[in-house]
């Protein structure tokens, strides 16, 4: 298993990537989880053009115990959202077709989707970004680089039943 770590560069006229991957030792690896009680795994819908990215995270969350669908673009990815009912979307925010922001406003004023947690994960760590993206309609906000361990506890918690507020399934 390894751990891959990107960020973009998204001011005009400056671009870069930065990819690294390095081994972890097997003691510091997770162990996989069970599925919930009745032997339902939680369903996430990793959305991010990065293959790389999208891909590592996919296969860490699969090992944890979730059961994960990908989508490449905000077009796929509202259409999964609404065909797959996940229990929660990962939602990169700069995406091709259509862009994160987007997929997000339409995914919450869908009346099947609008209850669908959103969490945007996302190398747009400029100031606003954060606030951009809640008005959007994310839920919650992370920056990229994550540790799939981190990701990994913040999908668990943004996915605990609040008062008042739970998703069928």
């Amino acid at each position: 298993m390894y751990r891959l770590l990107n960020a973009r560069s998204n001011l005009r006229g400056v671009g870069s990537m930065k990819s690294t991957a390095r081994t972890i030792p097997a003691e510091d690896m997770p162990t996989a989880t069970e599925p919930a009680a009745g032997g339902n795994k939680k369903r996430v819908l990793v959305v991010d053009d990065f293959d790389d990215a999208r891909e590592m995270y996919a296969e860490y969350l699969e090992f944890v115990g979730f059961e994960v669908d990908t989508a490449r673009n905000g077009m796929e990815a509202v259409e999964k959202a609404s065909e797959g009912e996940p229990d929660i979307i990962l939602m990169d925010l700069s995406l091709p077709i259509m862009d994160g922001w987007e997929a997000t406003r339409r995914i919450k004023q869908d009346s099947r989707t609008r209850d669908i947690p959103v969490m945007a994960l996302t190398g747009h760590v400029l100031a606003g970004n954060a606030e951009h993206a809640m008005d959007a309609g994310a839920d919650e906000f992370v920056a990229k680089p994550c540790l799939p361990q981190d990701l990994e506890s913040k999908i668990r918690n943004m996915l605990k039943p609040s008062k008042g507020k739970v998703r069928g399934g």
